[in-house]
């Protein structure tokens, strides 16, 4: 049975990693001023079940675990992926806990930071500002986390009833803010028992460390080969010492933030609740995988030089996202403070324990 299992999460991924390759390869993106590359990947990816892939077959989704959806993810960060397949997969996954079935097309999902709320008014409309909605103008629909007078309610909202400020991240994509005034909702419904906005910061959370880790993965492997084929003072770059301690660097980097990632997502995989190793594993990921961002982007355009900033060059599409990945579901001096807050409310004698069961 195991076995059938992982063989059915290499088809998962290897039908998400086809398709990147055949239709989002960077150097071919980069060359596309049009966009005139984004219609034929979305068609493949909807033919093949992926943006709906975590939502149940009863709902209308393709009815994959927790763990293809986390393959599929780690992949897209591999590619720098730049379509929200990771925030239509989340929405549906945010749809699906309220038992609400996903329309078609692109949706997103809000708020994106712990500090945005969003009101389910008594008369059934909605009202407040969600900020850094990634992909919010792009997207036909969005999943609401709502709060009303009765607990937390998911709210699915077509983006042409909302008054969408256009933003970007750091990666030039989009990265809105997205008021609702009164809005009347297509569908809403309320969450289970124990689900709450943290629960969705920390999915998004592992989403988010996935990508990173797959960007830096990307990093990594780009970074390397152009060290061995650059030539200075008649030798590859990669032969001096102190290019080589970056590369070293570099990979140490990329494999903190995959180490934290996989566990993190394996972890949430297989729990049943969001409980205290999930909120652990999760915000350990997220702190590290944006740490990793930081100084692995870093890296890869010190030893890049000038080049590396071209946009011809492809390797901003990955230092870029992986960096703008840090600020969604929360930064990691975030998660830093609630994760100090949660070990001291615990108390010093529970974390060894917690820490040594991972």
């Amino acid at each position: 049975m195991a076995e059938a299992d992982h063989e059915a999460e290499n088809i998962v991924v290897a039908t998400a990693e086809k398709i990147f390759a055949d239709l989002a390869n960077p150097q071919t993106i980069n060359h596309d001023k049009d966009g005139r590359w984004q219609a034929p990947l979305w068609q493949a990816l909807s033919d093949a079940g992926l943006p709906l892939a975590l939502v149940p077959e009863h709902l209308g989704g393709a009815g994959a675990d927790l763990a293809d959806g986390f393959g599929v993810l780690a992949a897209a960060g591999r590619f720098a992926l730049s379509v929200p397949l990771a925030e239509t997969m989340l929405a549906g996954w945010l749809l699906a806990q309220a038992g609400i079935a996903p329309p078609e097309g692109e949706m997103t999902v809000a708020p994106v930071r712990p500090q945005d709320a969003i009101t389910l008014h008594a008369d059934g409309t909605l009202s407040g500002r969600a900020r850094g909605v990634p992909f919010a103008r792009a997207s036909r629909h969005i999943a609401v986390l709502v709060s009303g007078a009765s607990g937390l309610s998911v709210a699915l909202v077509p983006t042409d009833r909302l008054r969408i400020d256009t933003g970007l991240n750091l990666a030039f994509e989009g990265s809105d803010s997205v008021v609702f005034d009164k809005v009347e909702p297509a569908r809403i419904a309320a969450v289970p028992v124990g689900f709450d906005q943290t629960s969705l910061m920390l999915m998004g959370g592992v989403v988010r460390s996935l990508q990173i880790a797959g960007a830096l993965d990307s990093l990594l492997a780009i970074t390397v080969k152009y060290a061995g084929d650059r030539i200075a003072f008649e030798k590859p770059i990669a032969k001096f010492q102190a290019v080589q301690h970056n590369l070293a660097k570099l990979a140490g980097e990329s494999a903190a933030a995959l180490a934290a990632a996989t566990s993190a997502a394996d972890a949430l995989a297989n729990a049943t609740a969001f409980d205290d190793a999930v909120f652990l594993e999760a915000t350990s990921a997220k702190i590290r995988c944006g740490e990793a961002a930081e100084k692995g982007a870093a890296i890869a355009h010190q030893v890049h030089g000038a080049i590396g900033f071209t946009t011809e060059h492809i390797l901003h599409r990955y230092s870029l996202r992986a960096l703008a990945w840090r600020d969604d579901f929360g930064s990691e001096s975030y998660w830093a403070v609630e994760l100090g807050k949660r070990i001291t409310a615990r108390g010093a004698d529970e974390l060894w324990p917690l820490v040594a069961s991972r």
